[in-house]
């Protein structure tokens, strides 16, 4: 038999293996199979359609399954659905025959997850946001065109994506998720400051929340009642949730695989099944970080991993030693981004660690439209090497968090990165770039210099009974508190003036100070620490953070104080 490649499935990971399969080996027989029409689509470019920012239809179609059969010289079997792999043979079946290989590999994808909601097997007003095909009914089922109350259930990526630009077309949008926060995955102060944003562009959010029963009247559906006991009107249901991987046939066939169903597979993307080879939303990952297998099921894994195994399965040599969950999302005028590990996982894994959270600007102050950037980074107690990092802002966001992503892959200390050298100009960066600034603020904590508390941190002492044992200095300037108000229990001593009244404050009684953002609170702990203050800490992105993150504040007038 001569030398045949088999591919199953079309979406990702397949073309991209029949493509570098091809460029490996001109001499190897490669057949594609697709139980669809359609191939090489991109799903993450659903919700832009959506709200028309990506314009036609067709810009949605990647790749042909005409150019790869014409350039690559690729058999591509649309609308043929594999049912079954018979590895002891090297066989495959489908509806029109049976097809011999010498190299398999697996690229299914994964099925959405459809949970048990009362009733919604009597209409048809639902559809999942992951395929053309569900977006061609979305669009048939005159969603964008004539629909007005629109539920999401699922805040994850897709759920957030298509939230924002349904709500861009004047839909009334309303988004319900049984996690604490939007976008779980990211650490709770960040599905907060996410969540804040959704709020703020009039999207319903409900969280701790799930859709138990949708009122149904002559197939249409009309209401969606809520886990809480809310009801809300509804004309249209769309699923953000996440997928199951299809693997039943290799599974039947004793391949390996994660308690979650992916396919194990090496660097190589082979299998525990003799010459099989599996990519995408199918198949594990080598978690870079862990040294563990893992699931990321995203578009440029899928793309990665079909290389990969595209290559190997034609007789090349090349690998895709894994990933370490790096993510981001745009949220309106704000982006979302993470890279490693955060504090969910290392807590899970009893890894000791350190964080240190900054406010920092994405541009110098004296240059026009300057935003906050809000980032966190995570590292290793002992080693203080980095582990991760979550960032939110307006603008910059997602070169920050690339930077941090490098520096991770190549085992970068906190303390490593005031030596990089970042590009500069004022329409890019301040002078100290956030990246920079989170590794001095760090450095300086792992000297002993300062002591750094969170909004969480803060706010639990103060609900505390011990509260009274501690003392809570902000340092604005008081035009700033009328402007803008202060934490209850705070008393204001201005920072230029602070040094002009330490004997009114107690030494020996831990003392958290605060600013705006953190720059000055950390020169006003200075202070305090230089003077003999003991246990002195500041408030980790300052005012500022706290009130974005919904805590309580109160009023001031310089008048009466």
């Amino acid at each position: 038999m001569d030398e045949t490649i088999i591919i199953i499935g079309g979406l990702s990971a397949g073309p991209s293996a029949a493509a570098k399969a091809r460029r490996v080996n001109e001499n190897v027989n490669i057949l594609l199979f697709e139980k669809t029409e359609y191939i090489s689509y991109a799903t993450c470019g659903i919700p832009y359609s959506l709200s028309g920012t990506i314009k036609k239809r067709d810009k949605l179609l990647v790749v042909s399954a005409g150019l790869l059969r014409d350039r690559f010289n690729i058999d591509v079997h649309l609308n043929e659905p594999v049912i079954d792999i018979i590895p002891s043979e090297h066989k495959i079946k489908t509806p029109l025959g049976e097809y011999q290989y010498t190299k398999l590999i697996y690229a299914a994808g994964s099925s959405p997850f459809i949970p048990p909601i009362n009733n919604l097997d009597q209409t048809k007003d639902w559809t999942n946001c992951r395929t053309i095909e569900e977006y061609d009914k979305i669009v048939a089922d005159k969603v964008v065109s004539e629909k007005e109350n629109i539920t999401i259930l699922g805040a994850g990526l897709i759920g957030v994506e298509v939230a924002e630009n349904l709500k861009e077309i004047g839909k009334n949008v309303t988004v319900v998720e049984l996690a604490s926060t939007v976008l779980s995955p990211w650490d709770s102060k960040f599905g907060n400051l996410t969540e804040s944003v959704l709020t703020d562009h009039g999207i319903h959010v409900f969280t701790n929340t799930t859709i138990d029963e949708i009122k149904v009247e002559n197939g249409n559906i009309k209401e969606v009642w809520l886990s809480n006991g809310d009801v809300i009107p509804s004309d249209y249901l769309l699923m953000g949730l996440g997928g199951k991987p299809n693997t039943a046939m290799l599974a039947s066939k004793g391949a390996e695989m994660l308690r979650n169903g992916a396919i194990k597979v090496n660097a190589k993307m082979e299998t525990s099944l003799p010459d099989i080879y599996a990519a995408g939303d199918c198949a594990s990952i080598m978690n870079i970080q862990t040294g563990e297998h893992d699931y990321f099921p995203m578009g440029t894994h899928a793309n990665k991993g079909g290389r990969a195994a595209g290559a190997n399965a034609a007789g090349g040599e090349e690998y895709f030693k894994g990933a370490y969950r790096t993510a981001i999302v745009k949220v309106f005028e704000y982006t979302l981004a993470r890279t490693g590990l955060n504090p969910r996982a290392l807590k899970m894994m009893n890894q000791d660690f350190e964080s240190t959270f900054i406010v920092a600007p994405s541009t110098p102050g004296f240059y026009p439209n300057s935003k906050d950037m809000f980032l966190e980074i995570y590292y290793n107690s002992n080693t203080r090497k980095i582990l991760g990092a979550e960032i939110f802002g307006e603008k910059g966001v997602d070169k920050r968090i690339d930077v941090i992503s490098t520096a991770i892959l190549g085992n970068l200390t906190v303390d490593d990165l005031p030596n990089l050298d970042l590009a500069y100009a004022p329409p890019y960066s301040p002078a100290k770039d956030p990246v920079i600034v989170a590794g001095f603020v760090s450095g300086d904590k792992g000297k002993n210099k300062f002591q750094e508390i969170s909004v969480d941190g803060l706010s639990s002492i103060l609900r505390s009974e011990t509260s009274e044992k501690h003392q809570l200095i902000d340092v604005r300037a008081p035009i700033e508190l009328e402007r803008q108000g202060m934490i209850e229990s705070s008393i204001n001593l201005d920072l230029d003036k602070l040094r002009d009244n330490l004997s009114g404050l107690d030494k020996e009684i831990p003392t958290i100070v605060y600013c705006a953002r953190g720059l000055r609170g950390y020169i006003g702990a200075m202070i305090l620490e230089n003077n003999g203050f003991k246990n002195v800490y500041n408030l980790g992105g300052g005012f500022l953070t706290w009130k974005k993150l919904g805590m309580e504040i109160k009023s001031y007038s310089f008048e009466n104080k």
